[in-house]
């Protein structure tokens, strides 16, 4: 174990592991989630409250558990960052900030879409969706702080704070609906329970969230692998790849 993350202080090794990989998570990510959100959208049963606008979920509950679960690993990895000075680490963190803020976008946006015929409004400062908003400012001042600074050390010790201070934030997201009075349903699908939903609901929703997982592993290492070239563009194992026709994302960002 402990010479695996040795290994993974070398950027040319990683970037080795990583292309093997990422073929197989983008490969089984789109087949599992392709197959949940067409199995939910087209062949699940109608919902006997909601009828046919609850579907969303098969979108909304991925994109937003992926959201939540994204921030605490970029959480782990700045404590990394902070003690042992790993900078795959804040590699993680850059990468995967970006993906996080999308994802999180999404799931405010199919949030408000199940809203609108739910609630009758797009929008309502509930405790869940105000706190979710609260993170996609913190992935967004994440990404800022990330180029607000020239020196790279000062810039991975900023952000890595900010991950870490920020992830206060997950638990309220969580919690959000139990601990106040809200708007916002309980949780829909929890993997530690058992399913209240049936089978033709619960199963392709299960496959829509693991692939998405998978594909977020797909996009967090291209992202990694396109950070490691970036700062690793002058060493001669990057140069010797290039060379051979390899690092194509450095190529096509021109550096």
């Amino acid at each position: 174990m402990w010479q695996f993350f040795h290994k993974l202080g070398s950027p040319k090794w990683f970037y080795g592991i990583a292309g093997r990989f990422m073929p197989w998570l983008l490969g089984f990510g789109l087949l599992l989630a392709l197959a949940g959100i067409v199995w939910g959208l087209a062949f699940a049963p109608r919902d006997y409250l909601q009828g046919n606008s609850y579907r969303i979920i098969f979108i909304h509950v991925p994109t937003a558990f992926l959201a939540q679960s994204v921030y605490m690993m970029m959480a782990v990895a700045g404590v990394i960052t902070l003690v042992w000075k790993m900078k795959l680490a804040d590699v993680f963190v850059r990468a995967a900030a970006p993906v996080g803020a999308i994802l999180t976008v999404l799931a405010l946006f199919t949030g408000a879409v199940w809203g609108k015929p739910t609630w009758g409004t797009w929008w309502i400062w509930d405790a869940r969706l105000t706190s979710m908003l609260i993170l996609l400012f913190l992935y967004l001042g994440i990404i800022g702080l990330a180029h607000a600074y020239s020196d790279e050390k000062t810039a991975a010790r900023a952000v890595a704070v900010l991950a870490v201070v920020g992830v206060v934030n997950i638990p309220i997201i969580k919690y959000s609906v139990e601990w106040w009075n809200t708007l916002h349903q309980p949780a829909t699908f929890k993997l530690t329970e058992k399913p209240t939903m049936v089978p033709e609901m619960w199963v392709p929703l299960l496959l829509a969230v693991l692939g998405t997982y998978l594909l977020f592993g797909w996009a967090a290492l291209y992202r990694m692998q396109t950070e490691v070239l970036r700062r690793e563009r002058r060493t001669r194992w990057v140069k010797e790849l290039i060379a051979a026709g390899g690092g194509s994302q450095l190529k096509s960002r021109g550096a």
